[in-house]
């Protein structure tokens, strides 16, 4: 089986496809009411991203459609808006920052993460798009998404995301859900994969066709850290969410062992979520009280980020599933040694020699020693790291591609 990778992989994507005659520009439909009509034609490509949630939510999929959009609305060719939910509701309607149109319609149950939000069919169906950019596939959202795409005549391509679950119920669902979106998968114009794994896991199944699928790997761009930023003897670091099935609470395990070894060591846990209680509960029951800290760090605060990772002599990544993990990628452009479980997307990384590999049920003695192992290596920059700009720029020939196919391209 072979799965197409993106330009700066090792292996080539399709070449460009050229639009044989322009169609006649599409009648506009009736606005909706959390945007404007553009005036048409127009000499850029108009692009709508789709995503369950966008910043200041927290995640791996928030992060990535951010890093992407910033870069794609700083050129002269794209014209780029970002379509969200909100379950609470608190955040604007509609909003402009950075040179980004940002939508936002009200999702359902609040307190769930189910995002019923029919307004989605509505902002995609009648806006005035070239083209449709799904970026996740594990809600209603991007389904809707690409229902409202073939209603109304528009070519879309989906970005995968997959993610974990704590429960396991929900991870047990996932073969059928994929399967379920297989017909819209097929229909898109284009497929994206962030990972080779999960490109293998649409293969199987959603029944897609391996050439379909182009993969695309996540950046880790970060700013310079503060001034004066060293590794701290001892520090481990594990960033995610606050949730189960991220495995922090492995970590904390390990911790304890890695403190019989070295007095000093101690454990930065960097996210937020359900479990911050359950985590300080177990900390503190293993006698390790403050060499155990849980904080926050506010998604716009890249400087902050980058100064966490880089004060880290190791990063663990102990996560029952990660597609292809943005926080690793942050540690590894940060030249930070990272320990990861070897499964999902993080075992591609562990493949390619990046992230230092160990069984998913690697005892806490064991997991310990190679934590120890990792700290006493010399970090440092690894070459050929994907960027941000190499994602965005690879995600622009997606785009052309797809555009060229359809005709849209003006």
């Amino acid at each position: 089986m072979s799965v197409t990778d993106s330009p700066r992989s090792s292996r080539s994507a399709q070449p460009a496809r050229s639009a044989e005659a322009q169609p006649p520009t599409r009648p506009a439909r009736p606005g909706y009411p959390l945007r404007a009509q553009r005036p048409a034609p127009s000499p850029r490509l108009r692009v709508l991203q789709v995503c369950a949630r966008y910043l200041p939510d927290l995640g791996g999929i928030e992060t990535h459609v951010d890093e992407v959009s910033r870069r794609l609305a700083g050129r002269d060719d794209l014209d780029v808006t970002v379509l969200a939910t909100d379950r609470r509701p608190s955040f604007p309607r509609r909003e402009t920052a950075g040179g980004i149109t940002v939508l936002r319609v009200p999702a359902w149950p609040r307190g769930r993460d189910y995002y019923l939000a029919p307004g989605v069919f509505r902002a995609v169906r009648d806006g005035d798009w070239d083209l449709v950019h799904c970026q996740g596939v594990h809600t209603p959202v991007p389904a809707l998404a690409m229902l409202a795409a073939r209603s109304a005549g528009l070519p879309y391509l989906v970005t995968f995301h997959t993610g974990g679950h704590s429960q396991a119920y929900r991870n047990a669902m996932r073969s059928l859900q994929w399967r379920a979106m297989g017909p819209l998968l097929r229909g898109a114009a284009e497929l994206v994969a962030v990972s080779r794994f999960e490109a293998r896991v649409f293969v199987e199944k959603a029944r897609v066709a391996p050439e379909r699928i182009t993969v695309i790997r996540n950046g880790g761009g970060l700013p310079a850290p503060a001034p004066g930023t060293v590794p701290v003897p001892g520090l481990i670091v594990s960033c995610g969410r606050l949730e189960r099935y991220k495995g922090h609470h492995r970590v904390i395990e390990a911790l304890a062992v890695v403190r019989r070894r070295m007095p000093d060591a101690s454990l930065d846990i960097l996210g937020a979520g359900p479990c911050a209680g359950e985590l300080r509960e177990l900390a503190d029951s293993l006698g390790l009280g403050s060499a155990v800290r849980i904080r926050h760090i506010p998604p716009e605060d890249r400087t902050g980020m980058a100064t966490a990772l880089a004060r880290a002599s190791v990063v663990a990544a102990f996560s029952d599933y990660e597609a292809h993990p943005v926080a690793v990628m942050e540690a590894l452009t940060a030249g930070r040694p990272v320990v990861g479980y070897d499964n999902a997307g993080i075992g591609d990384l562990v493949e390619d020699g990046l992230v230092r590999g160990i069984a998913p049920d690697t005892s806490a003695e064991d997991a310990a020693e190679v934590l120890v192992e990792q700290m006493r290596r010399a970090g440092g920059a690894v070459p050929g790291l994907p960027t941000w700009d190499t994602c965005s720029d690879d995600l622009v020939r997606v785009y052309h591609r797809v555009a060229a196919a359809a005709g849209r391209l003006r």
